[in-house]
């Protein structure tokens, strides 16, 4: 058997606008029902997650998994400036309290892409006010972190300084070829929010606290190794750099990144998967290297890694794949502390709406009915044994 360390975690993540359901107060909601917006769809009640939270906390609980990671939805714990709601204070209170109760540790998020409305017609994340404003809900969020395992603060920044590219590529309809190199200003924007808010965690006595990064394994084509590298620096290196003081780093896994002379290229037809990555179950354990190398003495959270498939067979073989390259990366030094699979439920994924599946229970849309997939049962055998090889 392939066994880990003694404590690993092992759990699922959701974020709260891709789960929840009715997040009508962030800036997503309104985006996507923009007619001339990039969205297949809008979310709507996605899975009910804000009302259904026990019954879904039950099923991580009782296939043996033993951590759970959710985000906050900021747009309701401040629907406007200055106006804080108690009642969703003490639900995500309620949350951090019922992991706990089933024996799962919190890994709370608090800024999982969305943000109030408001703030998104003043600003948004590189306006003037942003990191005063982020810093405030920082603190006013204090109580609900307090006994949470771990706290992500700004999630997949690398990603989020994407958006405006990749916005305009899905609005027209066209196909991803990769991840572009993301906006300098967005990314300092966000970076500084981090900062801010990692300040304010310390200082509030809150548990270990870091930011979460898209990685990616990376590929040069036809010789590309200088455009690589530059791809990679801009993607990935400056957002571990800036996260070297962090408590613990949260990846965020799923392919590779093939980088040519002229940027990122498509993965092959053949191994496209339904959100348009390359089945690449290695990319995890490659990322984890990098990521090791670049910050030697920062411990790792994997905080998402899973497939986009209908296939739940295939799902357990990516994950078996990923977990067996992440145990090589770690017995060759990587400091890893846990793994969450994304996602725990199959939920709204963005600009592609419901169509690409992640999940280890399907759900219902029209009966919000959760219907556990086998890949729960074996991911659940893979915790409870701390080893790949005895859960078949």
């Amino acid at each position: 058997m392939t066994r880990f360390p003694e404590g690993f975690l092992w759990g699922a993540a959701t974020a709260a606008h891709q789960v929840e359901g009715g997040n009508v107060g962030n800036h997503y909601w309104e985006w996507e029902h923009d007619p001339h917006g990039p969205f297949a769809e809008p979310s709507g009640d996605t899975c009910d997650h804000y009302h259904r939270w026990a019954e879904d906390l039950d099923l991580l609980a009782a296939a043996g998994l033993t951590a759970y990671r959710f985000s906050l939805e900021w747009s309701r714990i401040e629907p406007e400036e200055g106006e804080i709601s108690r009642a969703a204070l003490d639900h995500y209170r309620r949350m951090v309290a019922g992991c706990r109760d089933r024996g799962l540790a919190p890994v709370v998020t608090l800024a999982h892409f969305t943000m109030p409305r408001w703030m998104a017609r003043d600003g948004g994340w590189t306006g003037p006010k942003a990191g005063d404003r982020f810093a405030r809900f920082t603190e006013t969020v204090l109580p609900v972190v307090a006994d949470a395992g771990y706290v992500c603060t700004v999630n997949e920044p690398n990603l989020m300084a994407c958006m405006p590219v990749l916005a305009a590529t899905a609005a027209r309809g066209e196909r991803v070829g990769g991840l572009p190199r993301p906006d300098q200003e967005t990314a300092e924007a966000l970076l500084e929010l981090h900062r801010r808010a990692r300040t304010v965690l310390r200082d509030g006595g809150a548990p270990p606290s870091g930011l979460t990064l898209v990685g990616q394994e990376f590929l040069a084509e036809d010789g590309a190794v200088e455009e690589m590298a530059a791809h990679r620096a801009a993607m990935e290196d400056q957002f571990l750099a800036a996260a070297a003081d962090d408590d613990f780093v949260g990846l965020q896994v799923y392919s590779c990144a093939r980088i040519g002379p002229d940027g990122p290229v498509a993965p092959p037809d053949d191994l496209r998967t339904l959100a348009d990555m390359e089945y690449r179950p290695g990319a995890l354990g490659a990322a984890v290297r990098r990521a090791a190398e670049v910050l030697p003495g920062t411990p790792l959270l994997i905080t998402e890694n899973g497939i986009a498939t209908a296939d739940d067979a295939q799902r357990v073989a990516y994950t078996e794949g990923a977990l067996r390259s992440l145990h090589a990366a770690m017995a060759d030094g990587a400091d890893v502390r846990g793994y969450l699979h994304w996602s725990l439920l199959d939920n709204f994924e963005w600009f592609a709406g419901y169509r690409p599946t992640f999940g280890l229970v399907a759900v219902d849309r029209s009966t919000f009915r959760r219907t556990p997939k086998p890949s729960l049962a074996w991911l659940g055998r893979v915790a409870r044994a701390n080893a790949l090889g005895a859960e078949a």
